[in-house]
């Protein structure tokens, strides 16, 4: 009987140590609470399904919502896809770290070569803008703070969607009862002249951008046989012109932030220079940043101090 009352004893004992020993190996995690949740809402429909040819399409967009008891600024993405796609899924973690940072963000596709060409991809930029005023309170969205992100093709759009602010010109279609206008703009790699994309780079390279197969020439004149004449970019210049945001920059167009890579072998670094510069002699407020050994597209646009000066950007004129 002792040694059973021994064992029981020891028993007690060592589970009041291991217990001990769990409750001291338990630690308290203090949580500071500095983002909120984020719910996404996917393939959101935002045209009324125009024809195009004998077929009906759709363009959608993705929104990421932030919780939040007020209304939110929101950030309109615009992927880029080199003139022939317009993928709404791309650059998620640049959405995201804005999406964390307090903005609604919302990414849009739009119409593209071969089958579609300019205007048409600004005028469902434009129409997104809109819908997405008309459905504000669905979303928590703050109708008066919207600004516009692309890269690339995408950056091409959404500088256009910034210099021409105010403009009518391409606002067509559906809730043109809402603006299409916005406080800022960024456009990251995009092209800003469709004549001058292959500039910076060796005569070889520049006289394929001159080509009636190239993308730019496709986006700006349709396609040779489905009624587009024959020729490249340069050989149709008032329309390569109208095609160009270069052009339309005034005294009307909105803040912009621009950033390349120097060594970009797909869109030249010089392109967003004349952008700049050309917002500037207008006394439109606008930043630059060259990228040394970033491409077009990588790592390095998803690094910390890159989006941090897209943050930044968007902070100023979208929550200042």
């Amino acid at each position: 009987m002792r040694k059973i009352i021994c064992a029981l004893l020891f028993v007690a004992l060592m589970s009041s140590v291991v217990s001990a020993e769990v409750q001291h190996a338990s630690k308290t995690l203090p949580v500071e609470i500095v983002k909120n949740p984020i719910s996404l809402y996917e393939n959101i429909p935002f045209n009324s399904g125009r024809e195009r040819g004998a077929q009906m399409f759709t363009l959608a967009m993705d929104i990421l919502q932030p919780d939040s008891k007020t209304p939110l600024p929101l950030i309109v993405y615009i992927s880029g896809g080199g003139f022939i796609m317009a993928p709404k899924n791309n650059w998620i973690q640049q959405r995201m770290r804005l999406a964390e940072a307090g903005y609604v963000v919302a990414s849009i596709e739009y119409r593209h070569a071969p089958l579609s060409k300019f205007p048409l991809p600004l005028e469902d930029c434009k129409l997104a803008i809109r819908w997405l005023r008309a459905h504000a309170n669905q979303y928590n969205i703050d109708v008066n703070r919207v600004g516009v992100l692309g890269n690339s093709a995408g950056g091409y759009l959404s500088s256009f969607v910034g210099v021409t602010n105010g403009m009518k010109e391409f606002d067509k279609g559906d809730f043109l009862e809402f603006s299409s206008d916005v406080l800022c703009a960024v456009d990251i790699f995009g092209i800003s002249e469709v004549m001058s994309i292959g500039d910076d780079y060796p005569e070889e390279e520049r006289k394929l951008h001159d080509s009636a197969g190239i993308t730019e020439a496709m986006w700006v004149k349709g396609v040779p046989g489905f009624g587009g004449p024959d020729g490249g970019v340069k050989d149709f210049p008032e329309e390569s012109k109208k095609a160009s945001p270069l052009y339309y920059v005034s005294e009307k167009s909105v803040p912009m932030l621009l950033m390349h890579g120097d060594k970009d072998k797909s869109v030249s670094p010089s392109q967003t220079d004349k952008l700049y510069q050309a917002l500037k002699a207008k006394g439109v407020e606008a930043e630059r940043y060259v990228i040394p050994g970033a491409v077009h597209g990588g790592p390095h646009w998803v690094q910390e101090p890159v989006m941090k000066i897209m943050v930044d950007f968007f902070d100023k004129y979208l929550k200042k």
